[in-house]
């Protein structure tokens, strides 16, 4: 059902079922897949893929153009996979000539306020709570947990599976499977509950406490710390995750775990 009182402009491409509601704006070059909801006073811009079963809340902002003095006018896109829940006041911008495009993935929460900003890459199943900024070229791992008004640098890594606690700033990259504290950017333990939730094995979270541990908590340098759990720890896929993720790095990594924040 389109309403009366929305503006859809005759070459957008709308699938079945596609309800919007009064005072929403849909521009030209927009695809908009089966059984999404369209709230009151949303805005679609030019370039937006938006996948099936999506709900964009009141006066959220799709597609709109990037806030970077770089860009040019190019055309590029913002890609939103399936059933995504955006809600109100949302702001996710598009690419520019960087990467092309910012990307969403499926089965996402992203609360009101929050802002996506060119050419970052989210990825499945996270949860961003209220008034997260995310500048440009973030990289955001699948099954993250971002608390209210944190801030993230651009260009930064958040793994999957990590949890950043509502607050932080973040200028350096977060390992996967790990747990933030918001006021020093440290290692405050692994993410043992959300891990256990989607299905990981008490021996597989056992693997990853015991990498984490030597790698934040032993007092060795990083890439000491990925050679000594490379000793230690057994092969997996997990344990792979982790290493690449840190020796990739060009941000450089969180800090390790202090019994006093205060004083280290």
């Amino acid at each position: 059902m389109i309403s009366k009182l929305a503006y859809v402009h005759p070459d957008a491409k709308l699938g079945a079922n596609v309800t919007v509601e009064p005072f929403a704006c849909i521009a030209g070059d927009v695809v908009i897949g089966d059984g999404c909801w369209i709230g009151p006073g949303a805005v679609i811009h030019d370039g937006a893929r938006i996948g099936k079963g999506c709900k964009i809340h009141t006066a959220a902002s799709i597609a709109c153009l990037p806030q970077d003095l770089k860009f040019a006018g190019e055309v590029t896109t913002a890609e939103i996979g399936d059933y995504n829940d955006i809600r109100e006041y949302v702001t996710i911008s598009r690419g520019t000539a960087s990467r092309g495009k910012t990307v969403v993935g499926d089965h996402n929460l992203i609360m009101a306020y929050v802002h996506i900003a060119h050419d970052d890459v989210v990825g499945n199943h996270c949860v961003i709570a209220n008034r997260v900024s995310l500048a440009g070229e973030v990289e955001v791992g699948d099954w993250c947990v971002i608390g209210g008004h944190v801030a993230v640098h651009q260009w930064v890594r958040i793994g999957a599976h990590a949890m950043v606690q509502g607050g932080a700033l973040v200028g350096k990259d977060i390992p996967p499977y790990v747990i933030v504290r918001n006021d020093t950017l440290r290692f405050a333990g692994i993410n043992k509950i959300g891990l256990s939730r989607r299905g990981f094995t008490p021996q597989r979270i056992g693997e990853i406490h015991d990498a984490c541990r030597i790698l934040f908590q032993s007092g060795l340098n990083y890439l000491a710390g990925c050679e000594e759990v490379e000793r230690q720890i057994p092969q997996s896929d997990d344990r792979d995750a982790l290493l690449q993720f840190i020796r990739s790095s060009q941000r450089g990594i969180i800090k390790p775990y202090a019994a006093d924040a205060e004083k280290a």
